[in-house]
């Protein structure tokens, strides 16, 4: 009788995560947080269930590679390149300012400058799977939050490996000082070879295997093409994920790339939950109670400290006080890539660190709460925009720059973002000639359109200074389409305090956004996901004949069904 110790394991982990997400998901507690939980109770330092958890770390390692590479998916090289500013600016002076603190605090906490150096590389990286994911299921990576946070944890994952050529430098285990920077440059250099590969053949491959009409060749192609980049990279001495993410970004470049997400995401989802698990698996219940003052005062300070750095950077890069709020919320946690630098560690004069097993523990308590505190960020924000003082520091330099129209509009329209929807409203309105102001959060954006001669403000719709400078009281009409739901619903309830019998339009992804829009004093909302299916069936129906008429009926019970369905009660529990 055969024995497959790995599929015990993973028996074992699938039933008992069955059991807690569906469990904790039921009093909110996000599936992250269950997946760590159910680590933690398999693990070794707790039932025993799974006694080596190597085997399953593995499978988690390529979990993390495919959450990263279907990130990568959603966005592109293209879309990277505009967020040069989140990650060279934001991204250094994050990085910079955490190594610089913590080595500032070296005497206070009785550390060497060699352990401090070590603690602020592993404090300073977040969770690039658990912060993306949970913006991502949000709908928040388009938001200004969103790019600030993407670009600096693109930052925080490149500096890993300089961190870890450093750690044996620092530690005096090697000599290879004058070495370093030949290091780095030759890890870049291969690197850029493995992209340059990957943008020449990529793309050929994919072509070649799509011709097939074989949707087996096809999945496999993307795995390979997911798993063979970072593979190549991290022989240049890159992380997995990271290899796994410019992955994405090359196939997100192509017309492939729907069909590589929808064909990865089931095994995508799989894999991520057991790297969850296996972070739980490090937790150890006897470590935690013995020295629980110690981690309580380490989880704190790392939690605060890094929000207090991340609101530092955003004020320094004149961005306002709702999206430091919520920038700082996201990367408030240490990374998956701080357990990267722990092992660079052995060996060295590093592992006499006093609170190495605290750290430890710390990190992945910081990641566990990370889920909640990404569901609190906007709480968050909006009791800090009540603050007089955070709002006068917070007030940008940039500011209802590039109009002086405000002053003098009545009877406008107030444009609540501009991209793709913002600007064909502003079009239509401009040819009819109409008077309208916009507001957006994006700098880049705003100069643009400043320079076109657009009437355009920098400004947080969702606070009551920007919207009373774009006239709210005297406007027609006010129109948002962000991309971030939770500012969405915030701008809505302060227009509507202001002006009660304001009409207020609002574009929405989701259909489940819609309730919390209305209810927030929206007089009307367009859903996205409504409105494409209307589109779909419109054309479909018309390219097989049918009559204009049978065309516009079908399209109108398509949404007074689903609007039915939004107004009838939900089943009681």
């Amino acid at each position: 009788m055969h024995d497959y110790p790995i599929l015990r394991d993973l028996v074992i982990i699938f039933a008992t995560a069955i059991v807690v997400v569906a469990v904790l998901r039921r009093i909110g507690i996000p599936p992250i947080a269950g997946f760590i939980v159910s680590g933690a109770i398999v693990g070794p330092q707790a039932l025993g269930f799974i006694s080596d958890p190597g085997e399953v770390a593995l499978l988690a390692e390529i979990g993390v590679a495919l959450l990263l590479f279907g990130i990568g998916l959603e966005l592109s090289l293209e879309r990277l390149r505009k967020l040069w500013r989140p990650v060279l600016v934001g991204g250094a002076l994050q990085v910079g300012l955490t190594l610089t603190i913590v080595l500032l605090a070296a005497p206070l906490l009785g550390i060497t400058r060699a352990q401090a150096f070590w603690a602020g590389a592993v404090v300073a990286v977040s969770s690039t799977a658990i912060v993306l994911r949970g913006l991502e299921s949000r709908g928040e990576l388009d938001a200004p939050q969103g790019r600030m946070t993407l670009g600096i944890l693109i930052f925080q994952d490149l500096c890993v490996v300089p961190m870890m050529l450093a750690i044996p430098i620092v530690s005096g285990s090697s000599s290879l000082g004058g070495w370093i920077w030949i290091a780095a440059l030759a890890t870049l250099a291969a690197l850029g070879l493995v992209l340059l590969a990957a943008r020449l053949i990529v793309p050929r491959l994919l072509h070649l295997v799509a011709r097939t009409r074989q949707r087996d060749l096809f999945i496999l192609a993307a795995l390979l093409v997911c798993i063979g980049t970072a593979w190549l990279a991290s022989l240049a001495g890159v992380s997995l994920a990271l290899g796994a993410f410019l992955a994405g970004l090359i196939v997100a470049g192509s017309e492939y790339r729907h069909q590589a997400m929808a064909d990865l995401i089931s095994l995508k989802e799989v894999l991520t939950g057991l790297f969850f698990v296996s972070i739980g698996m490090l937790l150890g219940p006897r470590a935690i109670v013995q020295h629980l003052g110690e981690i309580a005062a380490i989880l704190f300070l790392v939690i605060v400290g890094k929000a207090l750095v991340v609101m530092l950077v955003a004020r320094l890069m004149n961005l306002p006080l709702r999206v430091s709020v919520l920038t700082s919320v996201a990367l408030a946690q240490i990374g998956e890539f701080s357990f990267v630098l722990y092992r660079a560690a052995k060996g060295t004069s590093l592992e006499a660190f006093p609170y190495r097993d605290s750290l430890l523990v710390a990190i992945i308590l910081s990641m566990i709460v990370t889920p909640f505190l990404l569901t609190q960020a906007p709480r968050l924000a909006n009791l800090a925009s009540r603050s007089s003082l955070l709002k006068r520091l917070y007030r940008s330099s940039l500011d209802f720059e590039a109009s002086e129209e405000s002053e003098i509009l009545s009877d406008h329209v107030i444009i609540a973002g501009w991209g793709v929807s913002g600007q064909e409203l502003g079009a239509a309105l401009r040819a009819s000639g109409l008077p309208y102001i916009i507001a957006d959060l994006n700098p880049e954006t705003v100069h643009r359109a400043a320079q076109e001669g657009e009437p355009i403000v920098y400004g947080d719709v969702t606070t009551e200074d920007v919207l009373e400078h774009l006239g709210i009281r005297s406007a027609r009409m006010f129109v948002v389409v962000v991309n971030d739901p939770s500012a969405a619903e915030r701008a809505v309830r302060v227009a509507r305090r202001l002006v009660p019998t304001l009409p207020i339009l609002v574009r929405a992804r989701y259909l489940t956004n819609v309730d919390p829009l209305l209810k927030a004093g929206a007089t009307d909302v367009v859903p996205a996901e409504i409105e494409a299916a209307v589109e779909v069936t419109a054309r479909v129906l018309l390219s097989c004949g049918s009559d204009i008429r049978e065309v516009n009926d079908e399209c109108k019970r398509i949404r007074e069904r689903r609007e039915e369905e939004q107004e009838e009660p939900a089943p009681e529990s």
